[in-house]
């Protein structure tokens, strides 16, 4: 009787194991080049977040690695500043989109420093535009009067014609460009603050809110006193 002969596997009908793939959480880079711009990307970054701190669905992000397509390590960009809506507030060591439903940042801002060149921010504002953002803008700390802003239009990215005034559609802040500086306000006309000016105003409503509580505490001893109960008050 003649053996069976069992088919050996082919090359293809093997499963290869999917190659390690290491994406790196820091490219090297400089969060900035000096105060001016470090200060311009903390001003946009924690006035976002505070504005956004009841959605537990939108993610800001600052000087933060996005990598749009896995396996490719190198396709990355790391925005001054971006926000993604429907994306949950968890710690991140890098942004990466197949992680997380295919959603790329729809905000996207940079800022200028001097290390910056025109075609470094060409090749940024083209990979924005390639990968899926909605809004691209760029301030100019060394020039407080100008800032550029481009909109998704039909899968491209066409400039804002006129930034003061502007009104961003997702995040629903204005540009106000003055003559010698550049404004931003949130949606209920709140000029962004900085993260001290911030810290000032938390601490100032925690001594009113302390303040209430201690006169609330002398009323309330002062009817009893009276053999009023405050409570029925």
């Amino acid at each position: 009787m003649t053996p069976t002969r069992v088919e050996e596997p082919t090359v293809s009908a093997i499963t290869r194991p999917k190659a390690v793939v290491h994406y790196p959480d820091d490219d090297g880079e400089p969060m900035s080049d000096n105060t001016v711009q470090f200060d311009w990307i903390t001003l946009i970054k924690c006035n976002l977040e505070h504005q956004f701190a009841g959605d537990p669905a939108v993610f800001v992000a600052g000087n933060h690695l996005i990598y749009p397509v896995e396996g490719h390590a190198k396709l990355r960009h790391a925005p001054d500043a971006y926000v993604a809506f429907g994306r949950p507030k968890v710690d991140r060591g890098s942004y990466k989109v197949w992680e997380e439903d295919g959603i790329f940042p729809q905000v996207v801002f940079e800022v200028w420093s001097p290390s910056n060149d025109a075609q470094n921010m060409e090749d940024r504002r083209g990979f924005y535009e390639q990968y899926g953002a909605e809004e691209f803008y760029i301030v100019y700390p060394q020039f407080p009067s100008h800032a550029e802003g481009w909109m998704r239009e039909a899968g491209r990215f066409v400039r804002i014609p006129e930034m003061d005034g502007w009104v961003s559609p997702r995040l629903g802040i204005r540009f106000a460009v003055g003559a010698d500086a550049l404004t931003l306000t949130g949606p209920g006309g709140r000029v962004f603050l900085t993260p001290a000016e911030i810290a000032a105003e938390r601490d100032a409503a925690e001594e009113r809110a302390e303040a209430e509580r201690l006169r609330a505490e002398r009323l309330a001893a002062r009817l009893r006193e009276l053999g009023v109960d405050p409570d029925a008050v």
